[in-house]
């Protein structure tokens, strides 16, 4: 887990970072293609929207801990075994994921559009057939009773209720939300555009981003557990973790700059 600065400013910054890198998780992305998916299809003005919505279900439920934790950091500790274990399941998953989704871009045909494949999302796919507003915004809040993403709010809600109390948890609960909103409103956006183009391009649109999500998965497990077994790799990450954390999300928001930008549609007259 993440060594959280205790500067307000360096805290604010870092977790708006976690929250952009939390909304690649690839369950996100995997859920958020099933839903817009599903609405696209019945030609549902929604469909545009799940990333935003999924994205503020989840953040409504880290708020709520965020507040739990800071109301309660007075006479409570993060135990270092909640944050071994944090780390050993990132590590996992991420490994787990890395793997299915390089497999998926493999297993693909040429001529069709990869989907980025998520463990929750498979456990409850039939979640993804939600079509109103709200429960969308369910669905997210759901995803969100997971360890990791608990985990991840309370060391910060500490870290943050230390420095001004609950009102600063909730504040950090509010920026990881942001940060988590822009990444899965985008990740929306850009399914529902790919999906009206069924091209060349947009396969090839497809494949990118699902081979950063599998290499930067596999890259980010890898490094934690370098972290964990070398206390060099750790004493070398201390102060670091913003500027690596906003490395990843520049690499993955390249690719999506270029997934974007390769499935736009053609000019008329092209």
């Amino acid at each position: 887990m993440e060594q959280l600065p205790a500067n307000f400013s360096a805290l604010l910054a870092l977790v708006f970072a976690l929250g952009m890198r939390h909304g690649f998780d690839p369950d996100h992305l995997a859920t958020i293609d099933g839903l817009t998916r599903f609405n696209a299809a019945a030609q549902r003005r929604i469909s545009r929207w799940c990333g935003f919505l999924f994205s503020l279900g989840h953040g409504v439920i880290v708020m709520a801990v965020a507040i739990g934790v800071g109301v309660l950091a007075q006479a409570w500790q993060v135990p270092l075994w909640l944050e071994d274990a944090g780390a050993w399941i990132s590590i996992i998953f991420l490994t787990l994921l890395g793997f299915l989704n390089l497999s998926a871009v493999l297993k693909t045909a040429p001529d069709q559009v990869v989907r980025p494949i998520g463990l929750k999302g498979r456990l409850f796919a039939r979640l993804q057939h939600a079509s109103h507003p709200a429960l969308i915004a369910l669905v997210g809040a759901l995803f969100a009773l997971s360890f990791d993403t608990m985990s991840q709010a309370a060391l910060f809600s500490v870290t943050a209720a230390g420095l001004g109390g609950w009102e600063y948890s909730l504040l950090m609960g509010g920026t990881f939300m942001a940060g988590m909103m822009v990444t899965d409103g985008i990740n929306g956006l850009w399914i529902s555009r790919l999906i009206q183009r069924s091209s060349q391009m947009a396969c090839l649109a497809s494949r990118i981003m699902s081979l950063s999500i599998a290499s930067l998965s596999l890259l980010v497990a890898a490094f934690g557990a370098a972290k964990y077994f070398s206390p060099a790799v750790e004493a070398w990450s201390e102060g670091r973790e913003m500027v690596l954390g906003f490395v990843v999300i520049g690499v993955v928001a390249g690719s999506f700059l270029l997934a974007l930008r390769l499935s736009r549609p053609l000019p008329a007259d092209a």
